[in-house]
């Protein structure tokens, strides 16, 4: 970790990019399409070069709804109708706060035009490519409880 000088920010000694002190938040969306739900390959640290949810950090004055749907935009060219909470996930010595969300494809074509997404795709819940992330999985399987659960 580089140290605190001058006022500069730290820095994140394995990517590179901004360390948060305090949590910060992103927002995730799980996005089924028939049997399938969308993914995108990430272009960027960490994870580079596997897949996972559309996502991306809040920005200040931002709702979490409109940071999702931005998000979503951004990295997939499609157009989303936030849904119900799969679930909030944190780690300890990971200062981001993840907030994940169902959300409803509306429109558009799933297009990847973002620099922090080298594709996105969709894939079966049970033939995913390699996931980015450790608790990739458990959001997934949070995911199809939620669902369940809407159906009885």
């Amino acid at each position: 970790m580089s140290h605190f000088h001058d006022n500069k920010e730290e820095l994140c000694p394995t990517c590179g990019k901004d360390f948060y002190f305090d949590p910060k938040l992103a927002v995730a969306a799980i996005i089924p399409y028939e049997d399938k739900i969308v993914m995108v390959k990430r272009a960027i640290e960490p994870g580079i070069g596997k897949w996972s949810f559309p996502s991306g950090y809040v920005n200040r004055y931002e709702s979490l709804g409109s940071a999702l749907k931005r998000e979503v935009k951004e990295e997939c060219s499609i157009d989303i109708d936030v849904g119900w909470v799969v679930g909030i996930y944190s780690e300890k010595n990971n200062p981001v706060v993840l907030a994940v969300f169902h959300a409803e494809w509306v429109e558009g074509d799933l297009n990847s035009n973002d620099k922090e997404t080298l594709d996105v795709d969709m894939f079966k819940v049970t033939k995913l490519p390699e996931l980015a992330f450790e608790h990739d999985s458990k959001i997934i399987m949070d995911w199809e409880y939620g669902i369940k659960l809407r159906l009885y």
